[in-house]
């Protein structure tokens, strides 16, 4: 018996050492594999990179001059620093995708120095947006926006350089000679301080919302030429009614006042989300702000104010480094219903997941526990979605069922643009449906007209009620239709008279 239980005993240490010793040769790469050999090291599975042998290090992948060995690096700076304007020459890589709180100085250091800087910097803004556009508030005789009362700008506004005649000019040379000329007139927009970026206000926003006021940079664009406020807000279950705001906007304090009797329950609650303020990057109660005094932070309608626009812009939450994200214009909400892409550069595929993503923090979700959490239950963002998706275009008195014009309600110019925008101008190549979009992204490859860092595939944005949310493209660099008339003219080699110039825009007045 006493034989046996020392056999047994002898038997399972044999086996326990041989377990132990699997395992470290495996821990060594020296365990047999399943088909004999040594199996393989640890380190391998956490992924043994494949090297091309035949990686080129000097193939530019035909991007040419845009191609990143070709372009200025990025320059080195902390937040609150100053950048370039013309931000689109550089290139590069930040040393980290992720960021801090942490202010490069001390708070009160902080407030003086962007208080005391703000003037003189302020007006090298505007030296700047005055020497690529002539702000002159010339006004489209009769056209108003769908309130009916703000002016809409005419255009074309951007300045041609020295030694060009005129568009028509322009329009005659190459992309290559426009590119070695440096006469590009529609070079990316930059904001103003990208460095530190997030939303920039509208004074007419800034005026009944003083607490928005950045002590750092204020908005560039004239009044003139940025979207009514408060814009009226239209629904697509109560057509009826046309602005169901009677020319207010819309508030925490009065949409109870305003909605209740015409949504449900559910888009009820959704729209009291939307316009809930919650703590952001740079708004919010901590020291980490651009406001002097701390904040509650802002809320969806805030830029997207009624459900539209106000004009305020931003940086793109999809890139890094900060210098590397574009410009962007706040896009109207209106006839979302329609969309199947809701971003300008990623697949943001539904209204509920259009409010879960994390544009607050700038793209980045650690800033959330740092500075407190705007965490979106499924259930609130998908009653946000239910009252997005019901928020309409406006009124469009000269389009039939198909969004065609009705011919007894035209003049002749709005007439022959629609024969244009089908035909010579290729505008509904992209721009159809009931919406005027394919809800494709398009690289217009704008790089081919000046020397700078290709920007990429852009979402095609919807052209109904495209009048009342100027400015235009995604960085705002199109103040007014017209310009945008003439950028696409260059753009796609359309060759348009001045008159079917005029033309076109008339027909874009119409949708």
């Amino acid at each position: 018996m006493v034989t046996l239980k020392r056999a047994i005993l002898f038997l399972s240490l044999l086996v326990v050492v041989g377990l132990l010793a699997a395992m470290a040769g495996f821990q060594v790469g020296q365990a047999q594999g399943p088909m004999g050999g040594n199996a393989p090291d640890l380190h391998l599975f956490q992924g043994r990179p494949t090297v091309n042998p035949d990686y080129d290090p000097n193939y530019d992948f035909g991007l040419g001059d845009s191609y990143i060995t070709e372009l200025m690096p990025y320059p080195k700076c902390d937040k609150g620093d100053r950048t370039p304007f013309d931000i689109w020459r550089y290139a590069g890589k930040a040393k980290s995708s992720y960021t801090t709180t942490e202010l490069p100085m001390s708070f009160e250091d902080w407030v003086k120095m962007n208080i005391e800087r703000k003037p003189e910097f302020m007006k090298e803004v505007r030296d700047y947006m005055a020497g690529r556009y002539d702000f002159n508030a010339r006004a489209i005789p009769g056209a108003t926006m769908s309130g009916g009362h703000k002016p809409i700008m005419a255009g074309p506004i951007s300045r041609l350089s020295p030694g060009v005649k005129s568009w028509e000019t322009l329009a005659e040379m190459s992309p290559e000679e426009i590119k070695k000329k440096d006469v590009f007139p529609y070079k990316p927009l930059a904001h103003p301080i990208q460095s530190t970026a997030h939303i920039v206000f509208p004074d007419n926003w800034l005026q009944n919302h003083p607490e928005d006021r950045r002590m750092d940079v204020d908005h560039d664009i004239p009044n003139e030429y940025l979207p009514e406020f408060p814009p009226p807000l239209f629904l697509t279950t109560h057509k009826e009614m046309g602005d169901v705001t009677k020319g207010v906007e819309v508030t925490i304090s009065n949409y109870f006042e305003i909605f209740n009797g015409l949504c449900t329950p559910e888009q009820m609650e959704g729209l009291q989300e939307l316009l809930r303020p919650s703590p952001t990057t740079w708004f919010n109660h901590t020291t980490h702000r651009i406001t002097e005094e701390a904040s509650v932070g802002v809320a969806c309608l805030s830029c997207h104010v009624n459900g539209h626009t106000n004009g305020a812009f931003e940086l793109a939450p999809d890139s890094r480094p900060n210098l590397a994200r574009l410009r962007m214009d706040t896009p109207s909400m209106r006839g979302n219903y329609d969309f199947m892409q809701l971003s300008s550069k990623r697949s943001i595929r539904s209204m509920d997941h259009f409010a879960e993503v994390e544009e607050y923090f700038d793209g980045d979700q650690a800033m959330q526990a740092q500075i407190g959490p705007r965490g979106i239950q499924k259930s609130f963002s998908n009653r946000m979605g239910d009252f997005n998706s019901i928020i309409d275009f406006p009124p469009a008195p000269k389009l039939d069922p198909l969004s065609r014009l009705i011919p007894d309600k035209c003049t002749p110019s709005e007439l022959r643009g629609e024969k244009l925008f089908q035909g010579k101008a290729m505008c509904s190549q992209c721009h159809y449906g009931p919406a005027f979009t394919d809800d494709y992204l398009h690289d217009l490859q704008v790089e081919r007209f000046y020397h700078g860092r290709p920007e990429g595939p852009i979402k095609t944005f919807a052209l109904r009620g495209i009048k009342d949310s100027p400015p235009y493209f995604h960085d705002g660099r199109l103040m007014t239709l017209d310009d945008t008339v003439e950028f696409f003219n260059l753009i796609l080699g359309l060759r348009l008279t001045a008159q079917e110039k005029d033309d076109l825009t008339a027909y874009l007045l119409c949708l």
